[in-house]
């Protein structure tokens, strides 16, 4: 085979580049432009810059047993260039040597052979670099030849095996289609090798061999390609830095094609010093005068060419055809600029053969069909029936409708088309505003994202004022957003001004650029909800910036898994900004990040008054540190929640000093799920009885506390210096003796407390006897007491029933879950009800409360005024009963 023919062949330019088609291949091989692409299995590994190159994984896969390679990419990834400087290469000798024989065919320049033709006339008349002697030697061994097909896609007629009469013999004329299928499927030369590239498509299902994914060029390539493309480095970083910012986030961006385009319209723009695009809508409008301008036309023949174009696009869209016949294309209107198309169009063949047209992206396909849309004089409505007629098929159609709506948007267009219908901008923009205003009053993140893409198009600032109302729900979540709709998001959110929350909740992965796209909207929010998410520590980064320039009042990152050292990047956040609440609840931190929070608490700017460590092993050293700020003048804690730290009484000297220091505003410590006991509540009671301790609510859920403890309990609640109004004591044994110790503390004149949780204590009868007691003296102040879980049966129960109807009780929840109690207690639950003027909620869950007592218990709380709520989830009432508890609002079941 003649190797230099071949070189010359398709080193040969047959068309120049365009704006719009991209560089064209032979011109990025012959001036050293080729950048290698790639490949999905590339970005999952870690292997190294050679290996991660398509050209690496093609001839990889060739020497597979397979012998197949099957490329797959959007359109514009770069598939044909890699193609054709596979072939190159080995038509240089530089690779895949052990091929004596490649043909190389374009599928859709094979679309023009209506007629059918043998796999020898294939090769011979339409590959031109085969000798006939050579054919027999060719047909023999097929294992020596190789066959790269390109825009395999584009094929007109299906390839699937499925859908021919497959061939074996070279010499049987069959189509086109037909022999492609039957090489492919190895009926015909079977032994040869392939490859062959496609876009993306479900119709390629029939081929086997080594499937690679072309993702095209990411940042890093870009960037390569960018200092090839502008000989100025300065120039280049600054388009490239652009282009980052505001196209970077498209998957159209991957696109060597596209890349080209930018490009292009970026060097024009710089050169004449004028301003970038700041919008995928911006760029196309530049683009499209560009074309527009080149073709010389009056506005009226202009307008009258771009409606052709739209036509055009609407039927490839409405049909799934990528190409046009000369016959459909004279059907749009196209039969005075079919000599103008080059610009706008791919065109295949040449007026002597049959030729076929086809866009060069989709992108552009749906802007002409947009701007046509607005060009169109017909009656109003045209604009949301084309979207309505396109849904399924048009991706950035109302993107593009929505940037043309506005005059400056549209501006450059009408200095070259005249001034677009206003009667259809008017009607897509009383349309847009509603759908939107629709939207944004609903739940669908998905809708909101989409509604804000639109409004960024748009670039208008009073129309997002104007749509985004105070109904409008955007403080639903919005995690897992993508890096486009983190810059729609954004644009949005500073146009208004303030947020008052962003949810991020369960963002499986913020990025550092995303988040560095979401920063100003993080300056913006007074609440940023990150929990069940996952952040990089570049993100977190970004999130401390904002923390320190912004207006956070209140950060939640439960269950994030943030880990000391991004945490520690937090803490510069913290240190100097407005945050009053942060929620750190099964973070992954440890002793070890609790020297950075004390440097940030202690910083004299933080404004910190909620810290949050719940589920969080910073353990007895950890607190330690800790209290190290609280007893600090520069820390404002007031509420610290260390519900599951792994504590135990070793810190609780440090805890009780830093109380009673002087210093320390704490008003609040959730203690719960520790391992406090004995010595850890004598520690702390002797704090609460320092004049200088604030503390206001405590809590010992489940803190291995026994009847032991009491004693120190209750001269704590006896000391004129205790200032707690909450203690909870729930699931701990305290049992009747320490119960009953406790209750002299709650009797005291000048017991302040108004909220006791005494659940499963393993309380008795006398207990509860004690503490009706308590409740009816005249001098305790409990409003909310709950001793649910405790087997006292109704007559337990009694006595708080009698207490509530005392008028010296000031209860207004009273929990008795769980207590045993029956249809017996009917009599004295309702004249509770009915005497008290200050009981608000019931909790009566778990018990044996049966239909019987249903009328009597609706009548009650429907003839109550003060009574508002009464929980009988899990009693034994049956379906009916149910439907007559509905009938009271007050009930919860």
């Amino acid at each position: 085979m003649d190797k230099v023919a071949v070189l010359t062949h398709i080193l040969k330019p047959e068309v120049i580049s365009t704006l719009l088609g991209g560089e064209l291949p032979v011109s990025v091989i012959k001036n050293n432009r080729y950048i290698s692409l790639l490949t999905s299995d590339a970005l999952a590994t870690d292997r190294n810059a050679e290996d991660n190159s398509l050209d690496h994984a093609i001839q990889a896969a060739l020497t597979d047993e397979t012998r197949s390679v099957i490329l797959t990419g959007p359109e514009g990834s770069g598939k044909t260039t890699a193609l054709e400087k596979l072939v190159v290469g080995w038509a240089k000798g530089e690779h895949i040597q052990n091929f004596p024989y490649v043909f190389h065919f374009k599928l859709r320049e094979l679309n023009s052979l209506t007629d059918k033709l043998s796999l020898e006339t294939l090769l011979l008349h339409h590959h031109g670099n085969v000798p006939r002697e050579s054919l027999p030697l060719i047909l023999k061994n097929p294992a020596e030849v190789l066959f790269v097909f390109d825009d395999l896609d584009q094929c007109k007629q299906s390839l699937d095996t499925s859908a021919h009469t497959l061939c074996s013999d070279p010499r049987q004329a069959a189509s086109m289609s037909c022999l492609v299928a039957s090489l492919l499927r190895g009926t015909l030369l079977k032994g040869a090798a392939f490859v062959v590239a496609s876009r993306s498509t479900g119709s390629l299902k029939f081929l086997s061999g080594t499937m690679v994914e072309v993702l095209g060029f990411l940042k890093p390539q870009r960037e390569a390609y960018f200092n090839k493309f502008f000989p100025d480095p300065i120039a280049a970083g600054k388009a490239r830095i652009h282009m980052e910012k505001t196209l970077g986030f498209y998957d159209i961006c991957t696109s060597p094609r596209f890349c080209w385009t930018v490009c292009s319209v970026y060097k024009s723009l710089m050169d004449a010093g004028a301003k970038l695009p700041e919008t995928l809508s911006q760029l196309y409008v530049n683009i499209l005068v560009h074309l527009i301008q080149s073709l010389s036309l009056n506005k009226a023949c202009s307008r009258e060419f771009i409606s052709a174009l739209g036509k055009m696009a609407s039927h490839c869209l409405l049909d799934q055809h990528s190409s046009c016949t000369e016959e459909e294309m004279n059907s749009f209107g196209f039969q005075q600029f079919l000599t103008s198309v080059g610009a706008f169009l791919q065109v295949h063949g040449d007026q002597s053969e049959r030729r076929v047209f086809s866009f060069h992206s989709s992108l552009m396909q749906e802007f002409l069909l947009a701007v046509s849309v607005f060009c169109d004089n017909s009656t109003p409505g045209g604009a949301e029936k084309m979207l309505e007629k396109h849904k399924s098929h048009a991706k950035f159609l109302d993107l593009f409708l929505s940037a043309l709506s506005e005059p400056l948007q549209r501006r450059p267009l009408e200095s070259l088309l005249g001034e677009l219908n206003s009667d259809q901008i008017m009607d897509f923009k009383k349309w847009f505003k509603s759908n939107s205003e629709q939207t944004l009053k609903g739940f669908h993140k998905e809708k909101h994202q989409h509604c804000f893409h639109l409004l960024h198009q748009t670039q208008n600032k009073s129309l997002v004022k104007e749509i985004i109302t105070p109904s409008a729900r955007i403080g639903i979540s919005y995690g897992d957003l993508s890096l486009q709709d983190c810059v729609a998001l954004n644009y949005v959110i500073t146009c208004l001004g303030e947020l008052e929350q962003l949810n991020l909740y369960h963002t499986g992965n913020l990025t550092e650029e995303q988040a560095e796209m979401l920063a100003p909207t993080m300056t913006l929010s007074r609440k940023i909800c990150l929990s069940q998410s996952s952040l990089s520590a570049g993100a977190v980064s970004h999130l401390a910036s904002a923390l320190s320039k912004g207006i956070t009042k209140e950060l939640d990152l439960s269950h994030s898994h943030l880990g000391d050292e991004k945490f520690k990047i937090l803490c510069a956040g913290i240190r100097d900004c407005k945050l009053h609440t942060i929620q750190l609840t099964v973070c992954n931190l440890t002793e070890a990040m609790c020297e950075d929070l004390v440097s940030a608490l202690t910083s004299g700017s933080s404004q910190l008054c909620v810290l949050d460590l719940t589920f969080n092993d910073i353990g007895d050293k950890g607190l330690t540190k800790l209290c190290k700020a609280l007893q600090s003048p520069l820390c404002k804690l007031q509420d610290l929640q260390l519900h599951g730290c792994k504590l135990t009484a070793a810190s609780m000297d440090s805890l009780s000093a830093a109380l009673c220091s002087g210093q320390s505003e704490l008003r609040e410590v959730n203690l719960n799920h520790n391992t406090i006991g004995e010595r850890g509540v004598e520690a702390l009671c002797k704090s609460l009885q320092h004049p200088l301790c604030k503390l206001r609510s405590l809590k010992f859920f489940d803190s291995d506390l026994t009847g032991s403890c009491c004693p120190h309990l209750m001269a704590a609640l006896m000391s004129e210096h205790c200032s707690l109004s909450e203690l909870d004591l729930s699931v701990n044994d305290l049992g009747q003796e320490g119960a009953l110790q406790l209750c002299q503390g709650l009797r005291q004149p000048g017991c302040r407390l108004e909220k006791l949780c005494l659940q499963r204590c393993e309380l008795t009868e006398p207990v509860f006897k004690e503490l009706s007691s308590v409740l009816t003296s005249g001098t305790s102040r409990l409003k909310s007491l709950a001793v649910g879980i405790h087997a006292v049966g109704d007559q337990g129960v009694k006595h708080l029933w009698d207490a509530v109807a005392h008028p010296s009780c000031l209860l207004e929840e009273l929990d008795v879950e769980m207590t045993g109690l029956t249809d017996a207690c009917l009599e004295d639950l309702c004249a509770a009800i009915r005497a008290s003027k200050t009981l608000k909620t019931l909790e009566l869950r778990n018990n044996s409360l049966t239909d019987a007592s249903v009328p009597a218990i609706v009548e009650v709380l429907q003839d109550s005024d003060n009574m508002q709520e009464m929980n009988l989830k899990y009693n034994d009432f049956s379906e009916e009963a149910l439907s007559i508890l509905d009938e009271c609002d007050k009930i919860r079941y």
